[in-house]
């Protein structure tokens, strides 16, 4: 499938509501992101205003809906928000919560739809390319299955729902994804329990927030049950809707058709890790062109250095502005072996720690907020050297950041030679104005 240009929202958005588990009250506000940041919640409420990245890597497993962690940060219920934002082709925006919990709104994701349409959508310059599985990705287990076919354009859903109490209920749906189908057949999908459930989900402190304005109940009774219902099929459909947003989680667009019987969200993650898998080893080998990373041209636009200095000669990988992936080929002719054990050539440790550096260096310095600015390396903490790098190593260079505000950051930071430990450290960062951007005064 060909590459469309990356999307964001055309301007902030804010909704305030209940979490339908934790019952707490909450704020969510949605602000434009730049192109390759992805979809990245951010808890206000707690200390430093921790990030989470929307994909599989931080999913956290809970029953009844998905929860995305990062050290002290977690949010729950994103699927319903996220499968509006997938409907709606969205690939970066910051989600703003002063709380635990996406609010429920009305148990379905109408309210979330009908506020991104009204904000519109933001074309960008960088593209994306989505993702088509080579083969058919299946996963089974406990009287569930889910499978992703190949499919050329665009994404398909489709969802068999059985339940054998309170009684017999069978129900199927089949859903091509497309703003203008999602907001009249999906969006309106409530979320929905068993009546055998109820007492249980609120012993296990579930559902707190549920009620009859946000929650439907499957009861014994089907002629009651029907008067409450948007659409015949309502909880097939809102399967589906839970389905998109947990596909979502795969980071990037994807182009299949997904058939499902009997799943939940477990499944789903299941699912999703099949498919991150298989595309990370498919970028590895260059047979998928990678979502994010930065050619060494748009290296030289971030980082002051240039040669013999630069040590980063690709980046791989950028997941917003929580982690980077980067790689350093080393070879006989770097400068330095001429004169670092010139019988036995080995790479400076301190020039392993500066690629690292310099891969920190373009994480904190992508945030627009940064422009005109220059990271300086104040410090390390917990140092480790383990092997040595040779000519003809690849070093894998990867940094995470713990702590990014306006006048500095920290990363955890570590390198690695087909996959031994090379070198790691927490380095610590000063943001200061450009030398270009300094007016200089004659001593």
């Amino acid at each position: 499938m060909k590459p469309r240009a990356q999307r964001t929202i055309g301007r902030e958005i804010e909704l305030s509501g209940v979490g339908l588990h934790t019952g707490a009250g909450v704020r969510l506000r949605l602000k434009p992101a730049d192109a390759g940041a992805g979809v990245v919640f951010r808890r206000v409420d707690l200390p430093e205003r921790p990030e989470v990245p929307a994909t599989v890597d931080y999913l956290h497993e809970r029953p009844r809906r998905s929860v995305l962690r990062s050290g002290p940060a977690e949010v729950e219920t994103v699927e319903h928000l996220l499968a509006s934002l997938a409907a709606f082709s969205i690939d970066n925006v910051v989600c703003e919560l002063n709380g635990p919990e996406v609010p429920g709104m009305d148990g379905s994701s109408r309210a979330f739809a009908e506020a991104v349409r009204e904000a519109g959508v933001k074309e960008q310059k960088e593209s994306v390319e989505p993702y088509t599985p080579r083969d058919a990705v299946h996963v089974e287990a406990d009287g569930w299955a889910i499978v992703a076919l190949p499919r050329d354009q665009g994404l398909r859903l489709s969802y068999t729902l059985e339940y054998d109490r309170p009684r017999t209920l069978r129900q199927a749906f089949t859903f091509d994804v497309d703003p203008d189908a999602f907001m009249k057949e999906i969006a309106p999908a409530r979320t929905f329990v068993t009546s055998e459930e109820v007492e249980r989900l609120r012993a296990a402190g579930l559902g707190q927030g549920a009620s009859q304005d946000n929650t439907l109940v499957i009861g014994p009774d089907p002629q009651a049950d029907a008067q409450a219902l948007r659409f015949p099929d309502e909880y097939a459909r809102h399967k589906v809707l839970d389905l998109l947003g947990d596909l979502m989680l795969l980071g990037r667009p994807l182009s299949a058709h997904i058939v499902a019987h009997r799943t939940g969200h477990a499944a789903n993650r299941a699912l999703v890790e099949r498919l991150s898998l298989e595309l990370h080893r498919r970028e590895e080998l260059g047979h998928v062109r990678r979502s994010t990373g930065l050619d060494i041209q748009e290296i030289m636009r971030v980082l002051p250095h240039r040669y013999p200095m630069l040590l980063v000669d690709r980046v791989i990988e950028v997941e917003g502005f929580k982690r980077a992936v980067g790689i350093k080929n080393v070879t006989v002719n770097e400068p330095f072996f001429g004169g670092h054990y010139p019988g036995l050539p080995i790479m400076p440790a301190v020039l392993t720690l500066e690629a690292l550096a310099q891969l920190a260096g373009i994480l904190l310095l992508r945030k627009l907020d940064y422009a005109g600015k220059v990271a300086v390396f104040l410090g390390m903490d917990n140092v480790r050297l383990r092997h040595a790098v040779l000519p003809g190593d690849q070093l894998r260079l990867v940094v995470e950041t713990l702590h990014l505000g306006r006048r500095g950051g920290k990363v955890r930071a570590r390198a690695t030679v087909r996959d031994s430990l090379v070198a790691e450290a927490e380095m610590k960062f000063m943001l200061v104005d450009s030398p270009s951007n300094v007016e200089h005064e004659e001593l």
